[in-house]
């Protein structure tokens, strides 16, 4: 029994030297029921935490010790809350939290100001903090999978934001600030109730189409009076306009 206990004292205190080196704890598929105290005690050296598929189901406050964590990986678990002292987490860059049972985000989440990637997918979410719109380096945003009904106006003060993934929600539609997300890239809303989107979107395309002809209708006039520095720009436009349909109706297939 002695030699069995003193090679677990030895494998336990080799496994938290070599977190304390790399600063990275990978504890994926361990079968854990609670936060690891272990983890904890390291304190300042953790830069990578990694809990994936296990059965925890609390976060604890003492997570705020961790202030130089930068990636944090709570996916497939059952965690049901964060704790408020989350946003004491300064140098977090990335945090995955799919696949739990969160019903909310505090609003502290707002703290977490050099975050860049916040997945929260899979869970029971039915809002997001208006908060979430101090988050300026944020540039992924997936929330897919929830029970959210739309998204808060702030999301538009998301100015860096290049990818967000909201399909599988109950969003009926969009604040008007989305508009201001200019580095957005890809904007996911598969299986949801928006109407209002598809409404506005219809009226803004067939806005800018009616806008383009009646441009290339004004050079006609103008070429038809011999306006002749007008012809190159002219040719431009064919090129911009050619197999252009008229209406939104005919854009959509």
């Amino acid at each position: 029994m002695g030699c069995f206990a003193s090679k677990n004292a030895d494998t336990k205190a080799t496994r938290t030297a070599r977190w304390r080196s790399t600063g990275i704890v990978a504890l994926r598929d361990s079968k854990l029921k609670t936060f690891p105290d272990e983890v904890l005690e390291l304190d300042r050296s953790v830069r990578t935490l990694d809990l994936t598929h296990n059965r925890i189901v609390d976060i604890p406050v003492e997570i705020s010790k961790l202030i130089n964590v930068q990636r944090l990986v709570l996916a497939e678990n059952l965690i049901e809350r964060l704790p408020v002292n989350l946003g004491k987490l300064q140098s977090l860059k990335l945090m995955n939290l799919d696949g739990n049972r969160i019903t909310s985000l505090p609003d502290e989440l707002g703290q977490l100001v050099r975050l860049e990637r916040l997945s929260i997918s899979g869970n029971l979410l039915t809002s997001l903090p208006a908060t979430i719109g101090s988050l300026r380096n944020l540039v992924l945003l997936n929330v897919s999978n929830n029970k959210l009904q739309s998204l808060p106006e702030s999301v538009g003060s998301c100015f860096s934001l290049e990818e967000l993934q909201a399909n599988d929600n109950v969003i009926e539609d969009l604040p008007s600030s989305v508009c201001n997300l200019s580095h957005l890239k890809s904007l996911c809303l598969d299986n949801n109730n928006v109407k209002q989107l598809l409404s506005e979107l219809r009226n803004t395309v067939t806005e800018v189409l009616e806008y383009l002809w009646h441009i290339k209708a004004l050079f006609d006039s103008l070429l038809a009076i011999r306006i002749g520095p007008l012809v190159l720009q002219r040719e431009h436009l064919d090129v911009i306009l050619n197999g252009l349909p008229k209406n939104y109706d005919a854009l959509v297939v």
